[in-house]
């Protein structure tokens, strides 16, 4: 089987000679895993050659704040990149959000998804909208569409459900598309997206007549239709990186039997399974040179890179960092400084081994004290 399964070229079905990178999922593990492997990528000057960055979930959180910060790295570089994409992750992942948003969400007026991305526009977007993004790269933010199945993107240009149709120029706030993007089930979903028919394009979506279908949608995680944010990478990039922050499941002789512990279970053994096969697809079709790039993952062992000289990573280590939960749980600044490093060390492994414009050298870490273990 191959990646082919996710759709071939762009709109116009012509891979273009961009780069694209997908962030995954993971709560607030797989948000400082990919502050890691962003920094690397950054000391590199490689993330700055980008055209396009997809994220669903956890994911959704740093590719936000690295988008309002974009145009700031560009003039300030490394220093800019800690300042304005490290130092407000770090801050946000001091902060507990789902279980507040969860009790909020019960006991106050509003849902739960609003007190999340109210939580995220107070630390991290400060009210900016979708057209505050930059022009490029092009930034997609994806989410699931319970009322269709497909996936309901939202970009600077757009807010899209293929089947729906399409809103132009969307003024969303950041924190609206990350929070419809993070909004995990069973807890944090559905996030509620308020439109009404006008808001579309009347020539688009015509699968689906009916307005209903364009009024109050109900959205939930992006990973649950694409937990690697690929789709909007592989069927446009001849270049593709991916970062998986997914964690793993671990061994339970007595799954939980209630309901809210019992689907949180089923939900996990379905991601994991599901994200091992994109996972396959994914490797499987860049040895293949159907599309260039590299993968690199939380659970990955780095010495399957073959480097002469990897960053000493014991797999048995690195285990136990993908082993964080996924949550928005506040992190102690060891948990951070760990997942940080490690996504580094990795992402640096995963380029110099198999993409050819990589760079050389073994890496001096972010943290060089704390290490991966």
């Amino acid at each position: 089987m191959t990646i082919k399964t996710l759709g071939g070229g762009g709109d116009d079905g012509e891979l273009r000679d961009e780069i694209g990178l997908c962030l995954s999922g993971g709560g607030y593990r797989a948000m400082l895993f990919h502050v890691g492997a962003l920094w690397r990528l950054m000391k590199s000057g490689k993330l700055l050659e980008i055209d396009r960055i997809s994220s669903v979930s956890g994911g959704s959180i740093t590719a936000g704040v690295l988008a309002i910060a974009w145009d700031e790295l560009k003039v300030g570089g490394l220093d800019a990149f800690q300042a304005r994409v490290v130092t407000p992750l770090r801050r946000m992942a001091g902060v507990t959000v789902d279980k507040r948003s969860i009790l909020s969400g019960i006991l106050l007026p509003g849902t739960i998804g609003q007190f999340v991305a109210r939580a995220y526009d107070e630390h991290l977007f400060d009210g900016a909208t979708l057209q505050d993004l930059p022009d490029w790269p092009v930034f997609v933010f994806n989410a699931t569409n319970l009322e269709t199945g497909t996936l309901f993107r939202f970009t600077k240009a757009e807010a899209r459900d293929w089947r729906v149709g399409r809103i132009d120029k969307p003024r969303f706030k950041i924190a609206h598309a990350v929070a419809a993007s993070s909004a995990f089930p069973p807890v944090l979903s559905p996030f509620v997206l308020d439109v009404e028919p006008s808001d579309f394009d009347p020539l688009t979506g015509k699968e689906i007549a009916d307005d209903r279908f364009r009024s109050e949608i109900s959205l939930t995680d992006g990973g649950v239709y694409d937990n690697l944010g690929i789709e909007q990478v592989w069927k446009r990039c001849k270049t593709v990186l991916v970062s998986d922050g997914g964690g793993r499941i671990e061994d339970d002789p007595s799954p939980p039997g209630d309901w809210a512990r019992g689907a949180k279970r089923v939900l996990d053994v379905v991601d994991h399974q599901v994200r091992n096969l994109r996972k396959r697809q994914v490797v499987c079709s860049l040895v293949a040179k159907e599309r260039m790039g590299t993968y690199w993952g939380i659970r990955t062992d780095i010495a399957d890179y073959q480097l002469p000289d990897p960053y000493p990573a014991p797999h048995v280590d690195t285990l136990r960092i993908a082993g964080i939960a996924t949550r928005l749980r506040r992190m102690n600044a060891s948990e951070q400084e760990l997942l940080i490093n490690w996504g580094y060390a990795v992402a640096d492994a995963a380029v110099r081994r198999y993409w050819p414009d990589g760079f050389a050298g073994q890496p001096v870490l972010p943290y060089p004290t704390v290490g991966v273990a």
